[in-house]
């Protein structure tokens, strides 16, 4: 029996995904870039290769991470570089892509032999949440002024659009990418390539994959361009659970239920977005599930049950790959969870644990 917690990462649960990905580039033409911002579980990117076509970075480690454990491309992008990484930055990748015309001038001589490309805000996107909008009032991802572009154009061969989010909505990805038309039109088809970021969840339950790859191949053939997607969730969603135990139980005007992980160390979007986990439920058993960490908000959320919960009962926290590993913490000393990977023929491989010693080195 695996130890807890753990992230069970499901290869028979990502293969659809992958499948999406892989049919979506043969009917478009697009490539997609995995990005390890979200997800960068290097033990099963030899997997997901097959499957995709390099990765997309937001810094020198993750460039480092994806040109060492990910075959095919590695685009190298961050808000801002540091001169002390640029030569490492682009030792390891195969094209760099500048946030600002600022990054692009301070570091034109180093990377003058490199495929470079610029971010481009199109000043609109699909956030609801201001947190996570690229596209929010005084934002600082990427340049937005087209004529201040195109005095820059002959220095790169391509842009990176990144303003979706969570977008499952193909009509609306489809009248932001009008607009990105038609304002950067004349600016895209003096280009090589074009990414169009994450963000989009095209691997959904009943999202339109024929009518996203006839958009795509659309905008690629009048533009003349490579296109690239960097899907992230899109990728990895519903792939992995988070295997907790109970610990604990009391009632204090409800059933609380206490286990050995927490919401701050080991799922923190949920605490970011005030958001409540994913649980496969039934029973008419109602209990609040909250985490070990003294933070007085680390609940995972209310679910149903069959029975009452009691110490030693195993619970699985659903749709836990993406923003998980890559954020996990060593607040309050939690125990960090192991990770483990669900073979396609149902085995289980303990791929990693944590213990006091990397506790100590995370720290000085």
């Amino acid at each position: 029996m695996l130890p807890t917690p753990c992230y069970v990462i499901d290869k028979a649960r990502l293969l659809p995904n992958m499948e999406k990905i892989a049919w979506l580039r043969e009917q478009s033409g697009a490539k997609s870039l995995l990005a390890l911002k979200c997800f960068a579980t290097w033990s099963v990117f030899d997997f997901m290769s097959h499957y995709m076509d390099g990765t997309t970075s937001s810094s020198l480690f993750e460039v480092k991470l994806g040109r060492e454990k990910f075959p095919g491309e590695t685009h190298a992008y961050s808000v801002a570089y540091a001169p002390d990484e640029i030569d490492e930055v682009l030792a390891s990748s195969d094209k760099i892509i500048f946030n600002t015309i600022g990054q692009l001038d301070r570091f034109d001589v180093v990377s003058s032999g490199h495929v470079r490309g610029l971010r481009v805000n199109p000043g609109v996107s699909t956030s609801g949440f201001d947190l996570a909008d690229p596209a929010r009032p005084f934002s600082r991802l990427g340049e937005h002024d087209p004529e201040a572009i195109a005095r820059v154009a002959d220095r790169v061969t391509g842009f990176m659009f990144h303003n979706n989010c969570e977008n499952a909505d193909f009509g609306r990805f489809d009248a932001m990418l009008g607009h990105i038309e038609q304002r950067f039109g004349f600016l895209i088809r003096q280009m090589k390539w074009i990414s169009l970021g994450g963000g989009i969840h095209f691997t959904g339950e009943g999202y339109p994959l024929d009518k996203l790859a006839d958009r795509l191949k659309r905008f690629s053939d009048e533009n003349g361009v490579q296109v690239y997607l960097e899907p992230g969730e899109a990728a990895i969603t519903n792939s992995a659970t988070l295997e907790v135990t109970v610990l604990d139980t009391l009632f204090n005007g409800k059933n609380l239920a206490i286990v050995d992980s927490s919401i701050e160390a080991h799922m923190l979007d949920l605490l970011i977005y005030r958001q409540s986990a994913r649980m496969a439920e039934s029973g008419d058993q109602e209990w609040m599930v909250c985490g070990k960490s003294c933070l007085a908000g680390d609940i995972f959320g209310e679910f149903r049950f069959d029975q009452p919960l009691k110490a030693g009962d195993r619970l699985s926290i659903q749709d836990a790959a993406g923003y998980t590993m890559v954020k996990k913490n060593w607040f309050n000393g939690v125990q960090m969870p192991a990770i483990a990977v669900k073979e396609l023929d149902g085995t289980v491989r303990l791929e990693r644990t944590f213990g006091y010693d990397e506790f100590v080195a995370a720290l000085s």
